[in-house]
């Protein structure tokens, strides 16, 4: 399931039950139960932020936590662009690992990687909002529902230098898209967009509660990618496309309450998990001669 993104796989894929690498590292970090909610529009293009659930007054929420502000806020998705500079442009290794990628050799993509990257916005997902960690059980599902953009997507992880990539999301696969991710994890993956322009990217986070009901909420996570797109654009544009219902045979838009289904999922887990490694720039060249070293090397013994 590491690199066959194909529709003819498709099938096969649906039926897998992947595990995702065991989270390397740590994050101490707590978040203040007390942290405000931001109000009015805001374009982020650098600094930590993060996407996870929030409960707090009894409503279940999608949030995304600015942790580039000082003091740290919570802000809406609906009125927040996420801005993927050009700083963030990397040529896709020319090396088969990355064929999942569905791109050449040598085209420049957009990535925001795992570890964080100067002059990249840093974005993960977390689970550690004090609310969440009271109200919800084991864990949450995030689910991807649909992308709406000018060129692929995918979200993948890698653990160690020598670590086979394994993917999470791609808009190149059927929706939905669950990710299982247990309560007080924070995580960073890699985000590829193949493409300038702007990226709507619909999202469910759905948890059992600790009293036995279930909360769901909706979000669009929107994304600038490259310089020359503008934000504001981002910020007004509508998603126009089919959205798959979390069980995968209904259609529904963000913001009605879906339950989620499992047909497959990875899983995140770990209390404070954290998974770091350099996949951008100059990194994933060097990773790419390592693995071309490495196999020829077995293939001379």
């Amino acid at each position: 399931m590491l690199t066959h993104v194909t529709a003819a796989l498709a099938a096969a894929l649906l039926a897998v039950a992947p595990t995702a690498p065991t989270p390397a590292g740590g994050s101490t970090r707590t978040l203040d139960a007390d942290q405000p909610q931001a109000g009015g529009r805001a374009v982020l293009d650098g600094g930590h932020v993060d996407i996870g659930p929030r409960h707090r007054d009894g409503e279940w929420t999608i949030q995304i936590h600015d942790d580039h502000a000082v003091p740290p806020v919570w802000r809406e998705p609906s009125a927040t662009v996420l801005r993927v500079r050009d700083t963030a442009r990397t040529p896709v290794p020319d090396d088969p690992a990355y064929a999942f990628l569905g791109e050449k050799p040598g085209k420049q993509v957009y990535v925001i990687p795992q570890t964080e990257r100067e002059g990249v916005i840093w974005v993960g997902w977390n689970t550690q909002d004090p609310g969440v960690l009271r109200a919800a059980g084991r864990g949450v599902t995030m689910t991807l529902r649909g992308v709406q953009g000018p060129g692929p997507v995918t979200v993948f992880l890698q653990s160690g230098n020598l670590g086979a990539p394994q993917v999470l999301l791609s808009s190149a696969r059927p929706y939905p898209q669950p990710v299982w991710v247990e309560t007080n994890t924070h995580t960073h993956a890699n985000w590829v967009f193949g493409a300038p322009g702007s990226y709507l990217l619909a999202v469910d986070i759905t948890a059992d509660l600790a009293d036995g009901s279930t909360a769901t909420a909706s979000t669009v996570l929107r994304l600038a990618v490259g310089d020359a797109t503008d934000p504001a654009e981002t910020l007004r544009a509508a998603f126009t496309g089919p959205l798959a219902a979390a069980s995968g045979t209904a259609v529904a838009r963000p913001g009605g309450d879906v339950p989620s289904g499992t047909p497959w999922w990875p899983v995140l887990g770990g209390a404070g998990a954290l998974l770091v490694v350099v996949v951008a720039g100059p990194a994933v060249r060097q990773w790419a001669v390592r693995r071309r070293a490495e196999r020829d090397r077995r293939a001379t013994r």
